[in-house]
């Protein structure tokens, strides 16, 4: 850059701060135009899903149907599928509507795919102690991704599909970053590195515009300033503007609420306990319907996160395995095994690094839910056992070895009374009316009785 570049610079930043904060913010003529509307609000909190980029899609939609000044972005997440946040950033690259991201509240944090969507916004900005970055695809069993030497010097075999899914990301970061104006170096060692960054520091590396402490700070400290609308610039205007908050519908909440990894592992171990259950006591009718309704919404929800088959045939194996118990006893063996493959198979079933950073904590959300169903299976067991063990007290052969009274002459064929019922009854010798006798099998609707001893 030349000293008479540099001297014309430092005048037009001179001026800027002379002018006061807007004028500072936009840096930018009076032939700017300006951008005026009613300003609309998203909110998203949680993991990015199908239900969160529909959400999102639709307030972009929206937003420039109705002519909207900015579309405001709050966001707080750990991160989500890598396809829905690609066709979120997308979007957001491609609209008319200047988008403003904002990491919201204080201790929220845009992790690995907030991360992006959070670089791709027009304006971003992050309220204090918040966190920003983590990008790195993560997988488990891959401490070597690119095949590093080891201390003896050899090479150790790496994991090259983890390297190839850095690069891209990498790439993909690097080049939003690029089209903001951000931090690329930054970018691209988030997703390589994993580093993080607090909202102070992020805004001394570059990687946000500035730091607001709610919303009404932030649409004070953004008014006046200028975005770059596909190479156009615009000036915003946000100061006493309508403000209107567009909700996520009903069945959005609902499938946002249960499209994560471990709340779509409850459901579905709930909806198997339940169905089971209900297949051992027919007539209970509750838990076969909140089993059936669980199971349901489980499978809906996993439409909408990236799973292994093979995942799923270990949990389906495991879950085989325990309902055996109950057939095949064997000192609580089966429900072990089948333990430890739900285990194994629920580690696995959302483990997709290269289409989703989702995936279900072992220790803190797997162990738990697989001891406890466990526990619940041991206790079905236990039960049934218990119920085998009891003399039979209802159908007919419980009336085998009960007694009554002979309402005719038996000879062979004839009427008996018991357990307050007339029966059709036949004996193998004779028997007078009114003499007390005893069942001691049943032929279909008849039984057969002898003479109860006095």
């Amino acid at each position: 850059m030349s000293l008479r570049r540099l001297g014309a610079l430092g005048v037009v930043v001179l001026l800027a701060g002379l002018a006061g904060p807007g004028a500072a913010a936009t840096d930018a003529g009076d032939d700017v135009p300006e951008r005026r509307g009613p300003v609309l609000v998203i909110q998203v909190d949680g993991v990015i899903n199908s239900a969160a980029a529909d959400y999102v899609l639709q307030a972009i939609d929206r937003a420039e149907q109705t002519g909207a000044a900015i579309l405001l972005f709050e966001l707080d997440t750990p991160g989500g599928v890598v396809t829905d946040t690609k066709d979120i950033i997308q979007r957001m690259l491609n609209t008319d509507v200047p988008v403003v991201v904002f990491v919201r509240p204080r201790g929220a944090w845009a992790g690995s795919a907030g991360a992006l969507i959070t670089i791709a916004g027009h304006i971003a900005a992050m309220a204090p102690r918040t966190t920003i970055g983590a990008a790195h695809p993560v997988m488990s069993g891959t401490p070597n991704p690119k095949g590093e030497r080891n201390e003896e010097g050899e090479t150790e075999p790496g994991d090259y599909l983890m390297e190839k899914l850095e690069n891209i990301t990498a790439a993909y970061i690097e080049a939003v970053a690029e089209e903001r104006g951000r931090n690329v170096e930054w970018a691209e060692r988030a997703v390589r590195e994993s580093i993080a960054a607090s909202a102070e520091e992020a805004l001394e590396l570059n990687v946000i515009d500035l730091i607001a402490l709610d919303r009404a700070d932030l649409l004070a400290k953004i008014d006046g300033r200028v975005v770059v609308m596909h190479g156009d610039r615009v000036r915003i205007r946000t100061r006493g503007a309508t403000v209107t908050e567009v909700e996520m519908s009903g069945v959005m909440k609902l499938f946002h609420a249960i499209t994560h990894p471990q709340i779509i592992s409850l459901l579905m171990l709930l909806g198997m306990g339940g169905l089971y259950f209900e297949y051992n006591n027919p007539g209970g009718i509750l838990p076969g319907a909140l089993g059936a309704v669980c199971l349901i919404l489980g499978l809906i929800a996993m439409q909408a996160i990236p799973f292994s088959w093979v995942g799923i045939v270990f949990v389906v194996a495991g879950f085989a395995l325990m309902v055996a118990e109950a057939f095949f006893p064997v000192y609580g063996i089966l429900v072990l095994i089948g333990s430890v493959l739900l285990l194994v198979g629920g580690s696995m079933v959302f483990d997709r690094p290269e289409v989703s950073d989702l995936d279900i904590d072992f220790w803190s959300a797997l162990v738990p839910l697989v001891a406890t169903f466990a526990a619940c299976m041991f206790g079905i067991i236990i039960a049934m056992g218990r119920t085998r063990s009891l003399a039979q007290v209802a159908g007919t052969h419980e009336l085998v070895g009960l007694r009554g009274v002979a309402k005719t002459d038996l000879s062979p064929e004839g009427t008996v009374f018991i357990r307050g019922e007339y029966w059709t009854a036949f004996a193998h010798e004779e028997i007078p009316a009114n003499a007390r006798v005893e069942a001691v099998a049943v032929d279909g609707l008849r039984l057969e009785v002898k003479r109860a001893d006095a």
